[in-house]
């Protein structure tokens, strides 16, 4: 296949390109710099520039499919009011432009994947979500909803598309772990306030493998991107102390990640509680390569 993949350079999209490659398959990256000339001609750059509206249409000509992962990061700085702009339009504009092109493509692809996040359910307490679950109605939630309506363009061009529901993305490589190991290594690390609240993962690995194989079976509509085995942050907590056999015994109290990143971000992504099934996954047979939390967490920080 030849595959347009967008975000290529974030954490997925730079695991994604190196799978879709060890796999034979062509990738074009597209990125808003100048693009550069490789040596692999079955890796190439093309440009765009979402907010400009602009694209190279002719880069893209003959994709066989294409997976959507631009935004920018979620948990990266503060939300001030230009943060929360920031964080819609990368998506929404970057989404609509590249659905619209496909579109319009001939022949158009057959498939895209694109990105969208757990945060679509809100904060749920213990109800078990999937995707026929409806939306929440904080500001992640309110996101994801227009993220995904963005792919309307090619979902009505006749291009099967799958939104990627993604949870937490354990992987010692970037995104929230890193961020939690140096505390748990010095015996410092614990629940982060009540622990109750639901965190749903995945591994970095799962998380690949099922956006290839999205690309081959046919699977529309919302993908749950977690683990079958969901966990509370205590669960999860208790479980990254033991494998790196240090207590979990401190627990953080809510203020403190509030006076770091703000309170708005702080409750989204350490206390918001969503409980997600893998639903259509699971039905469709995806299997898993991690789904048990302890041996992912241990081969992760071993």
């Amino acid at each position: 296949m030849r595959v347009a993949v967008t975000g290529s350079s974030g954490l997925i999209g730079t695991a994604l390109c190196a799978r879709l490659r060890a796999e034979g398959h062509d990738v074009v990256r597209l990125v808003r710099r100048p693009a550069a000339a490789g040596g692999d001609p079955g890796l190439v750059e093309a440009r765009w520039e979402p907010v400009a509206g602009t694209i190279d249409t002719a880069a893209l000509a003959g994709v066989d499919a294409a997976v959507n992962l631009a935004g920018a990061g979620i948990g990266d700085r503060r939300w001030t009011d230009e943060r929360k702009r920031e964080l819609h339009d990368s998506r929404i504009r970057s989404t609509d432009l590249l659905a619209s092109t496909l579109a319009k493509l001939e022949p158009r692809p057959a498939v895209l994947v694109s990105g969208s996040a757990v945060g679509y359910y809100g904060d749920r307490g213990d109800e078990v979500l999937t995707e026929t679950s409806g939306p929440g109605d904080d500001l992640l939630a309110r996101l994801c909803v227009d993220w995904e309506a963005a792919t309307e363009p090619a979902t009505d061009a006749g291009i099967r598309v799958a939104t990627i529901r993604t949870g937490i993305v354990l992987t010692r490589d970037g995104g929230a772990l890193p961020k939690l190991l140096p505390l748990f290594k010095l015996g410092l690390g614990g629940r982060f306030g009540s622990g109750r609240q639901w965190w749903s993962w995945i591994t970095l690995r799962d998380e690949v493998d099922a956006v290839v194989w999205l690309l081959t079976h046919d699977v529309s509509g919302p993908v749950n991107l977690t683990a079958p085995n969901p966990a509370t942050n205590a669960e999860l907590t208790r479980s990254l102390a033991h494998a790196l056999h240090r207590p979990a015994v401190l627990p953080v109290p809510k203020f403190g990640p509030g006076l770091l990143v703000g309170r708005e971000l702080a409750q989204a992504l350490l206390f918001t509680s969503a409980r997600v099934e893998p639903a259509a996954l699971r039905a469709a047979g995806y299997p898993f390569s991690d789904p048990a939390l302890d041996a992912a967490l241990a081969a992760e920080v071993s």
